[in-house]
């Protein structure tokens, strides 16, 4: 069904945080009377108004631990939590003002979309706002001279920040507020405190890589100190994995604002983007993760015993709380997927600097793919729909026989020149490739024996996952010879063939599946359209169908569907290939037949019109397993199907292509008519 796209990534939603390790110990100590429902709802709000700054430090933890537990929400909300803790952001001290804030933050990360756009109505922008401004003021504010004063400020504005960035992410209420209340401004300002505070500057980089994403409003307000502040990032030095995830971030950030640019100056900076996601990929987390846990034993020998055990103690929490919300559901911003990620780095106490350092760098690693993806995808605003285009028959057809837009929806991708340049001279497609392995056993090894670094385990492969990703975006939009020719090709097919069939058995991870098909299409496509032989035998491409079609992933169904449609087209052109041909034949037809999604019946029948359009060997292929009646009796099946499902569930662009396939169904039935009676 054509060349597809792959949907831009959105920024992925942020996360709860995590108590200070005494605020844990001082909750755990006290138990909270609970309601009725089990919930400490009532009381813990109630104490929000005591005179004593201690206790109402007190209650704001507690109800920040409490609502990691997302059942205990509905509680909250119902008490008007939200408009009950916004004052808490102006309190008169400065620990309460950040424990309320982490409160709020991680009610809206764990409360998800509705309870974001439910904050906003409570109108917790302005509180937040107000907060923002006056610790910016508060940072080179002479009157505060103590140093450890002067981190609770920054302290305060990193939770701040977090909490903006993850409404402006859920809400496009809050996106607005955002734009016209001068917050660039203000999270730039924390952006600038990387020489001093890396974790603020960090924060303010994720929001400032969000909320510069599809939002044009806002980009027609940046000026050159934005521009600055990127760019002295970009090109900032300092060593560790915690200043290449901010350089990345930066990266990310003045990507989105390319449109914004000066034209003289945009491909100096899309050289500088590729440059640094290139260093990134460069860093090879196999090696540096039993390096850095190695040299957190060694600070643990170093270490007091009762040091270590608070911060065992304190990693465990995290790591719990990373495995209970690692498979959330995905969110939407303006109508749009957004894949979640859960990022948990910052429950981790301050002591295992390692273990944040490794987090850093699998983030970063995953962030610079995600980025190339973005890349390599068009600004077309369909790119977050289905896209698979019908290719049989097109000749045939004319403009005429083609649904409105769909002829436009079928042009190439392409990258822009400086975009292309960049990335061949960074040679970022042999990079990419390379990170599409397996994670080493030694990194795999040193997480899964200690339990605070197992949540790294899930990173490492989703950062495979991505490359893979990124792989069949390159593979969309660059030609074979850029990408080295038919022995470059070949490899890689290899290599994927390896990822797919290596083990005993096939992965039933869905991520790494529906990654590893998307890119074994594109590359498959290209191979074929160079008539390269391929590398797939006839046993490896049934298994792999056969796994893809009980995956719940509908794309999985697609693209597997979509692969057996290119081998067989190519083995069609060969002698003595009928009895795979039958084969495939078979496996298209039953998916035609029995998958519950139309999309997935008209990928199949789109395969079917390719691999039997012509040929001795199809035709032979064809008779022996009755293609044509088995085409007759789906025929009124499928157009039923298509008039009784069709709205409502599928969109105007994905109907189009089914009636585009409906038509060509009935025009291969006549095909097939015609061949019986040679």
């Amino acid at each position: 069904m054509g060349k597809s796209k792959t949907a831009k990534f959105k920024r992925p939603q942020f996360n709860s945080v995590g108590l200070p390790v005494n605020a844990v110990k001082e909750v755990d100590a006290e138990e909270e009377q609970l309601d009725d429902d089990g919930c400490p709802a009532a009381e813990l709000l109630e104490k929000l108004q005591s005179p004593s700054a201690d206790v109402r430090e007190f209650a704001c933890a507690s109800i920040s631990r409490v609502v990691q537990q997302s059942q205990t929400i509905p509680g909250f909300l119902q008490r008007d939590a939200v408009r009950r803790l916004g004052p808490m952001l102006l309190d008169s001290s400065l620990p309460v003002r950040e424990t309320a804030t982490g409160a709020l933050r991680n009610l809206s990360a764990c409360g998800g979309q509705e309870v974001c756009e439910d904050m906003v109505k409570h109108d917790v922008m302005t509180p937040l706002t107000a907060l923002l401004r006056e610790c910016c003021a508060g940072f080179e504010s002479a009157v505060v001279p103590m140093k450890e004063q002067k981190n609770l400020v920054e302290d305060v504005a990193n939770e701040a920040v977090n909490l903006l960035w993850n409404l402006c992410e859920s809400s496009s209420q809050a996106l607005s507020v955002f734009n016209k209340s001068g917050l660039l401004d203000v999270v730039v300002q924390c952006l600038e405190r990387q020489p001093h505070n890396v974790e603020l500057a960090i924060s303010a980089a994720h929001c400032l890589h969000t909320v510069t994403e599809d939002n044009p409003e806002l980009l027609c307000s940046l000026n050159t100190a934005v521009l600055g502040a990127l760019e002295n990032v970009l090109l900032s030095s300092q060593p560790g994995m915690a200043h290449h995830l901010l350089r990345t971030l930066a990266a990310g950030t003045l990507w989105n604002m390319k449109g914004s640019l000066p034209a003289a100056r945009q491909a100096q900076t899309v050289t500088a983007v590729v440059a640094t996601l290139s260093r990134c990929l460069d860093l090879d987390a196999g090696t540096l993760i039993p390096e850095l846990r190695e040299a957190e034993a060694l600070h643990h020998r170093n270490a007091p015993a009762e040091t270590n055990a608070e911060e065992a103690a304190a990693a465990e929490l995290a790591v719990e709380e990373m495995d209970e919300e690692e498979e959330a559901p995905k969110q939407r911003r303006n109508g749009k997927a957004v894949k979640v990620d859960n990022d948990f780095s910052d429950l981790l106490p301050r002591g295992k600097e390692e273990l944040r350092e490794a987090t850093a760098l699998l983030t970063a690693q995953q962030t610079s793919l995600e980025i190339i993806v973005n890349m390599c995808c068009s600004d077309d605003p369909s790119d977050d729909e289905w896209e698979e285009e019908s290719s049989s028959d097109e000749s045939d057809l004319g403009p005429d026989g083609l649904c409105d837009g769909l002829s436009n929806l079928m042009s190439p991708l392409c990258l822009s020149a400086e975009v292309h340049g960049a990335l061949i001279n960074h040679s970022i497609p042999e990079k990419v490739l390379k990170k599409t392995e397996f994670p080493r056993n030694e990194a795999m090894d040193v997480c899964h024996q200690n339990p605070s670094w197992r949540g790294l385990i899930k990173k490492m492969q989703r950062v495979q996952s991505r490359a893979l990703t990124c792989l069949h975006s390159i593979l969309s939009t660059m030609d074979a010879e850029s990408l080295g020719g038919a022995a470059a090709l070949q490899g890689a097919a290899q290599h994927l063939s390896t990822l797919v069939f290596g083990a005993a058995e096939l992965t039933k991870d869905e991520e790494f599946l529906e990654a590893v098909i998307s890119a074994m299409r594109s590359l498959l496509q290209m191979i074929a359209s160079k008539n390269i032989p391929q590398c797939m035998t006839p046993q490896q491409l049934m298994s792999l169908s056969e796994a893809a079609t009980r995956c719940d992933v509908v794309s999985v169904r697609v693209n597997a569907v979509a692969i057996l449609g290119i081998t067989g087209s190519t083995l069609a052109k060969e002698k003595g290939t009928a009895e795979t041909l039958q084969m495939i034949g078979t496996a298209l037809l039953q998916v035609a037949t029995r998958d519950a999604d139309l999309v997935v019946n008209g990928e199949a029948l789109d395969a079917l019109f390719d691999v039997f359009a012509d040929g001795d060997e199809a035709e032979t292929a064809a008779k022996n397993i009755h293609l044509l009646p088995a085409l007759k009796a789906l025929q009124p099946v499928f157009k039923a199907k298509i008039r009784k499902e069709g709205k409502g569930k599928y969109t105007p662009q994905q109907l189009c292509v089914l009636d585009n396939i409906k038509v060509n169904l009935r025009r291969f039935i006549g095909y097939l008519e015609k061949v019986v009676k040679k």
